[in-house]
C-alpha cells in the first residue's frame, strides 16, 4: 500500500479513536467526582497529549531516529496554538475575550518550559550528563518539577473561582447509569488503538522523509505534530462547539505543558546521549516560534479585544503568520 495512503488511514485511525478517548476521559472526570475545570484541563491536557508520549518514545526506542522525536512534539505545541487561533470561527467574540485570564498561568508555564527546552537544544553541550540516569540532561529533571508547580499553582486559582465559572465536563443522565467497567472498557480500547497507531508513525514519516528527500525535523514539525494533535484537535472543537471554550483552550495550553514532560520521558529513554544534544539545532525554530506565538496568545488575553477581522480577531491572525512562518523557513533550511 502507498505510504500515503498508509499514513492517511493512521492519522484517520487517532483521530477517531481521540475523540472517542477524549469522550470517555471527560465521563470517567465527572463519575469519579473530579469534573472541576482545572482537573478535566489536566486529565484532557495528559489524555490527548498520549499521540506525542507514544511517537516520541518509540521514535528513539524502536526506530533510532531523535530528530523526529523532539521535532515532533515540539511541532505539536506550535499546531496546538494555532487550533487556538482556529477556536475564533466557533466564537462570535474574540476567543481571548470570552476565556477566563486565569489561562495566563498555563500560558506562562508554556514559555518558561519551551525556553528550557531553547537553552537546552542550543546551549546544553556546556551543561553536565547525568550518567547514573541513562545519560540524560540536568534540564530533564527540571521539567517534571515545573509541570507540577504548575498544576498546584492551577489548582489554587481554580479553587478560588466563584461556582459559576466552573466548567462542567460531561453532561448526560444516560451516562451516570453505566458502571465504571463499561465505560473503562471502551477508553481502554481506544487508548491501544492510540498506541498501536502512534508507534507505526515514525516508521512512515522517514519513509515520507527518504521518498521526497525532506529532513526528519521539517517530517516532524509537520505531519507526525498535526497528526498527534489530532486528538487535542477533536476535544477542542467539540468544547468550542458546545461553547465550553476554556475547556478547549484549557486542553490545548495543558497538552503544550504536558509535551515539555514528554521530551524529558524521551531523554531518559534514550540511552546513547542527552536527547536535545543528538538532534538538529533547526528544532529551536519551532520551540521560539511556539514561545511568540504563546505570548501572543497572553497579550490576546490581558487586552481582551472585542473585535473581530472577519472570523478572527487579531491575535489569532498574528499566531497564524506565526505558525506558517515558522514552517517555511523550516522547510527551505532543508
Amino acid at each position: 500500500m502507498n505510504v500515503w495512503i498508509q499514513f492517511l488511514l493512521c492519522a484517520a485511525l487517532i483521530f477517531f479513536a481521540g475523540h472517542k478517548l477524549s469522550l470517555y476521559g471527560e465521563i470517567i472526570a465527572e463519575r469519579t467526582g473530579l469534573a472541576k475545570s482545572w482537573v478535566g484541563i489536566v486529565l484532557l491536557g495528559v489524555i490527548t497529549s498520549l499521540c506525542e508520549l507514544v511517537t516520541s518514545v518509540s521514535a528513539v526506542t524502536l526506530h533510532d531516529l531523535p530528530d523526529m522525536a523532539v521535532s515532533g512534539t515540539i511541532g505539536s505545541c506550535l499546531f496546538n496554538l494555532m487550533v487556538i487561533a482556529l477556536l475564533d470561527v466557533y466564537s462570535k467574540k474574540p476567543v481571548s475575550h470570552v476565556v477566563d485570564q486565569g489561562q495566563i498561568l498555563s500560558a506562562g508555564f508554556g514559555i518558561v518550559l519551551m525556553g528550557l527546552g531553547v537553552i537546552d537544544i542550543v546551549y546544553g553541550k556546556y551543561l553536565p550528563v547525568l550518567t547514573f540516569l541513562n545519560n540524560s540532561d540536568p534540564l530533564s529533571l527540571v521539567y517534571p518539577l515545573l509541570y507540577i508547580l504548575a498544576m498546584k499553582l492551577i489548582f489554587s486559582y481554580e479553587s478560588a473561582r466563584e461556582a459559576a465559572s466552573i466548567v462542567k465536563l460531561a453532561e448526560g443522565a444516560p451516562e451516570q447509569k453505566r458502571s465504571m467497567v463499561a465505560i473503562l472498557m471502551p477508553f481502554t480500547f481506544y487508548a491501544a488503538l492510540i498506541v498501536g497507531a502512534s508507534c507505526y508513525l515514525p516508521e512512515l514519516a522517514e519513509q515520507i522523509g527518504t521518498a521526497t528527500g525532506w529532513g526528519q525535523s521539517f517530517i516532524g514539525s509537520s505531519f507526525i505534530a498535526i497528526t498527534t494533535s489530532l486528538p487535542e484537535v477533536a476535544v477542542s472543537m467539540s468544547a468550542a462547539r458546545r461553547g465550553s471554550f476554556d475547556l478547549a483552550v484549557g486542553n490545548l495550553l495543558g497538552s503544550n505543558l504536558f509535551n515539555v514532560v514528554i521530551l524529558a520521558v524521551t531523554d531518559f529513554c534514550y540511552a546513547k546521549a542527552p536527547l536535545l544534544r543528538t538532534i538538529s539545532e533547526l528544532n529551536a525554530l519551532p520551540a521560539v516560534a511556539s514561545i511568540i506565538a504563546t505570548a501572543i496568545v497572553v497579550i490576546g488575553l490581558m487586552y481582551r479585544s472585542e473585535k473581530k477581522v472577519l472570523l478572527l480577531a487579531g491575535d489569532a491572525i498574528g499566531i497564524f503568520l506565526v505558525y506558517f512562518l515558522a514552517n517555511i523557513l523550516l522547510f527551505n533550511a532543508h
